[in-house]
């Protein structure tokens, strides 16, 4: 049954990942490695994709002005083109696992970023409606790409004493991207900023030829040779791999032995319901619980609760970047589980402060407390997604999902997450019609169950290597096929 892999998810959620697994002083100290420079360049190529990611999503509003007026495009027009970066995004979630893991993480990326310059040329020349919807689309299928491969990568190729602050460094830099382009496209034209946004994407098909191929994925194919040349670039030349290399190995060799490379459908059985449920709750609790709502329709909730539409966005953008730094310095030191109830609970909390305020306005009592409780509110539910719940479940999905089955998962997951975006951006409308008030109290009950989803099923995986914690999944599997 399904529930059996819940309920063993729920003993695992505290302290180790599964029951009955005990940690040995050796494995507790063991593939504690140094930052080096080859680690850090890797990463921060990878993370361009972050950036670029991060500017398709700021593109949109300070273009939008321009845009209209130059191609005489109505409202309808060019909320489809804001629009259909998500329905790019799907098919790239579809693509993203079986691309990766044919092609690898570096080629994956350097083919995302091609698509995604097409994408920004075909907007900045564009004289008609359908080019501007094509290099948009283009955009979407690069970065729906993106959204698995770089924080697989980055997960990839760090030691675990560093991988969860390397990792949510992804959804730091998709945060400057974001604040990045909203401020240049308040100076420059929306051509401008087209050719603007393709630099990133140059600068990571250029370096991505000096950096090394995740040493994971040359050990699956069998690519010995060049697996512990990788390993030894990204760990120093001075550094011991031997022990990390046999570790990799011996799960990649247990993998192949006990289960083939599986496909979706496959995914829904029984042995996978533990982390696949970890993993579409929390991608759909994140979406659900209002981010893209107020990405996507900032200036929108800002001028209904009479908020000034020009300082509002710039400071709720302001606030992303030291809160994101302040997630990547907190990863590794308070686990995964902690800032996402920390998250949870402030984004609840500010939520509800938002509901609060409209439910004012509505109501004609106190409606001058509106604007200032929504810029709080809304200031407040930033900080408090960013430092979790907005790069938190990438980490996790990279991490908990084993060689063989991270490629349909990993698709699975990112086809979700645009799915559900899609779904909330084009319904929000309307739900602020029926009411505003109401709205924020239906994304407030979302982050309320977030709070319960996290604590009862997601599990710990601070200080774990990626080996350690397939380990104990295929432990899990190998159980059941055998009962």
């Amino acid at each position: 049954m399904a529930g059996d892999g819940i309920e063993e998810g729920l003993e695992s959620a505290s302290s180790p990942l599964l029951p009955g697994e005990k940690s040995t002083s050796s494995s507790a100290t063991r593939n504690q490695h140094y930052i080096t420079p080859v680690l850090v360049c890797s990463t921060l190529v990878a993370l361009c994709g972050s950036f670029t990611y991060g500017c398709s999503v700021g593109y949109s509003s300070p273009a939008e002005s321009g845009i209209m007026e130059d191609l005489g495009l109505s409202v309808s027009a060019y909320s489809f083109f804001g629009s259909i970066v998500t329905i790019g995004g799907m098919v790239g979630a579809i693509l993203s696992g079986k691309m990766a893991d044919l092609v690898g993480r570096r080629g994956t990326m350097w083919a995302c970023q091609i698509i995604c310059m097409a994408g920004w040329l075909a907007i900045a020349f564009a004289k008609k409606a359908w080019c501007l919807d094509i290099g948009r689309f283009l955009v979407g299928v690069a970065i729906g790409i993106l959204t698995y491969v770089v924080p697989v990568y980055i997960s990839e190729i760090t030691p675990k004493n560093l991988r969860g602050r390397f990792t949510s460094a992804n959804q730091l830099l998709v945060c400057c991207g974001f604040a990045v382009t909203y401020f240049v496209g308040s100076i420059v034209s929306w051509r401008a900023l087209s050719l603007i946004a393709t630099i990133p994407s140059i600068l990571q098909i250029v370096c991505l030829f000096f950096v090394p191929e995740s040493p994971r994925w040359l050990a699956k194919l069998g690519r010995q040779k060049e697996f512990e040349a990788s390993l030894q670039r990204l760990r120093g030349i001075e550094s011991d791999i031997s022990e990390e290399a046999v570790d990799i190995r011996d799960a990649i060799e247990i993998l192949k032995q006990t289960s083939a490379e599986t496909r979706t459908l496959e995914l829904f059985q029984r042995r996978y319901a533990y982390v696949i449920i970890v993993g579409e709750g929390l991608i759909l609790l994140q979406t659900f619980g209002g981010n893209s709502a107020v990405s996507y329709y900032l200036g929108t909730i800002f001028a209904k609760a009479n908020v000034s539409t020009s300082s509002g966005p710039i400071i709720f953008a302001l606030l992303q970047i030291p809160t994101s730094i302040a997630t990547v310095l907190l990863m590794d030191s308070f686990g995964r589980r902690t800032l996402l109830m920390v998250s949870a609970t402030t984004s609840c909390l500010c939520l509800f402060l938002v509901g609060l305020s409209f439910c004012f306005q509505e109501s004609h009592n106190l409606k001058e407390l509106t604007p200032i409780l929504t810029l709080v509110g809304i200031l407040g539910f930033g900080i408090g997604f960013t430092i979790g719940m907005s790069g938190i479940p990438w980490v996790i999905m990279a991490e908990i999902f084993p060689v063989n089955v991270k490629a349909s998962a990993g698709s699975l997951m990112v086809l979700t997450s645009w799915a559900s975006s899609w779904v909330v951006t084009y319904t929000f409308n309307f739900m602020l019609e029926w009411s505003s008030a109401g709205t924020f109290f239906i994304f407030t009950g979302m982050c309320a169950l977030t709070i319960l989803f996290v604590w009862k099923l997601v599990p710990e995986t601070k200080g774990r290597t990626l080996e350690e914690i397939q380990s104990t999944l295929i432990t899990q599997i190998a159980g059941k096929n055998q009962s």
